[in-house]
């Protein structure tokens, strides 16, 4: 039997919000305790709280107005915990860190060598891995007894093979750790053990999975491994999101440098801050503002959305040679059913017939029973994926009792 953590407290550190999760560490398995995030970092924040016996979540009023930094809101999730649960004891914090590099494939617990490490990682991952580290010093700060743990969005897709892995560049460059890593790994890592839970015969086949949110991307999974992903060595590839541009050739960034007059931040902050769902519209980052937006802009963006969608899903089909089953999550795909109508609409030829009315109430299965290919729908949940993981440092770390 081993000691652990009284409590545990997880962080996510998005490109547009910060959520947290506290969990009981006894009993060998992560117990949820409460929930929350601060959303629309930079517009409106939002500040929402959920106890796991209650039966939904509830906004908490802020004292700030109009837009706030992560680090601010960082702050109001401490003070939220330090008031509401004065007697929990936080022995570990799980944090969400979106680049590992090629060095961490695995989770690991934080010294400074590792923070140091994390911090070259910093331009590759500019919208998150700037927070996720703050968030790491925040929490050294507030709880310096606890044992802190790295959890990477890159590490699921570690063992693409090499094809999926390269860019077609000198050799010497895949070496020094140009190549494509992948993301939203920890998601697709909690889809895939739910899948094995609930579903085992589609766990053991070709599925592919479609993270969509403010950040969005795809992944194929072979019995639960990943070996094909649609973002590559930076999270700006593959699909449009929210603010960032998806695929792009790269003819078009040598064209804004040379023919433009554009600096590399000024063409950073264009492709990370100024594209994707926002720079097509000019009206939203937020899918739930674009579809109650009757402007023929907004009706481009999602079509664009939905375009890259489907080219990347048969991509992803034929890594796979082959297709058992399609799987939406993250807060797009989890809740724009008219996505998802859009996304599959013809898509008999692949094997895939979706049941509107199910798709329209977001049921877990939304195809029809004659579907050759099942649709799933499943929320996803990163926070207990970083808590388990965390939970297992916590283990490795603690003696054993006599």
């Amino acid at each position: 039997m081993t000691t652990v953590a009284e409590c545990l407290l997880t962080l996510n550190a998005g490109s547009s919000s910060i959520k947290f999760a506290l969990f009981a560490a006894a009993g060998g398995e992560p117990a949820p305790l409460a929930a929350g995030q601060v959303e629309g970092l930079g517009t409106a924040p939002v500040f929402k709280v959920r106890r796991s016996a209650a039966p939904g979540p509830v906004a908490v009023p802020l004292q700030a107005e109009g837009p706030m930094s992560h680090r601010a809101a960082l702050s109001v999730i401490l003070a939220w915990i330090e008031a509401t649960c004065p007697d929990a004891r936080i022995g570990a914090v799980g944090h969400r860190v979106v680049h590992g590099g090629s060095r961490f494939e695995a989770p690991v617990a934080v010294d400074e060598g590792v923070l140091a490490a994390l911090e070259a990682y910093v331009p590759l991952a500019p919208l998150h891995q700037p927070h996720n580290l703050s968030g790491i010093r925040a929490a050294q700060a507030a709880f310096p007894a606890a044992l802190q743990v790295a959890c990477f969005d890159t590490a699921f897709h570690r063992g693409h093979p090499y094809v999926a892995d390269t860019f077609a560049l000198p050799r010497s460059l895949y070496d020094e750790g140009l190549r494509r890593y992948g993301f939203h790994g920890l998601s697709y890592e909690y889809v895939a053990r739910r899948l094995a839970e609930d579903h085992p015969a589609l766990a053991a086949g070709k599925v592919v999975v479609a993270h969509l949110g403010n950040g969005a991307s795809m992944c194929a999974l072979n019995a639960g491994r990943s070996v094909a992903s649609t973002m590559g060595f930076t999270a700006l590839d593959g699909l449009p999101m929210g603010t960032r541009c998806g695929q792009l050739d790269p003819g078009a960034v040598l064209y804004l440098m040379q023919e433009k007059g554009m600096t590399a931040q000024e063409i950073s902050d264009l492709l990370y801050n100024r594209s994707g769902l926002k720079g097509l519209s000019g009206v939203s980052s937020d899918m739930r503002d674009l579809e109650a937006c009757d402007r023929p802009q907004a009706r481009r963006a999602i079509a664009y959305f939905v375009d890259r969608i489907r080219h990347e899903l048969g991509g992803l089909a034929a890594a796979l040679s082959g297709l058992d089953a399609l799987v939406f999550t993250g807060g797009i795909g989890e809740n724009a059913f008219r996505v998802r109508e859009a996304v599959t609409a013809g898509m008999d030829w692949l094997g895939i017939v979706v049941d509107r009315d199910a798709n329209a109430g977001n049921a877990t299965v939304v195809s029809t029973p004659w579907s050759r290919v099942q649709v799933l729908v499943l929320p996803t949940d990163e926070e207990a994926m970083i808590a388990r993981h965390t939970l297992a440092a916590v283990a490795a770390r603690s003696p054993v009792a006599a």
